[in-house]
């Protein structure tokens, strides 16, 4: 019988090991104090998909 050890990622956030599992609510973060630094960040528009800029004047029925 093969063990089912869980696959182990470093966090985002802070790099520490942990596990990737169901068990741990917070992957692939190591806590919620991890986890809700980096949705502050993407909050703050720190990460940013990158794309073209968006003419935000332009009428976005236009073409429709």
């Amino acid at each position: 019988m093969k063990s089912t050890k869980p696959r182990v990622v470093n966090c985002p956030q802070c790099g520490i090991p942990t596990p990737y599992s169901p068990l741990n609510e917070f992957r692939p973060f190591c806590s919620e104090r991890c986890k809700m630094i980096d949705l502050g960040r993407w909050a703050a528009e720190d990460y940013r998909v990158p794309g073209a800029p968006i003419d935000e004047t332009a009428d976005p029925h236009v073409g429709e």
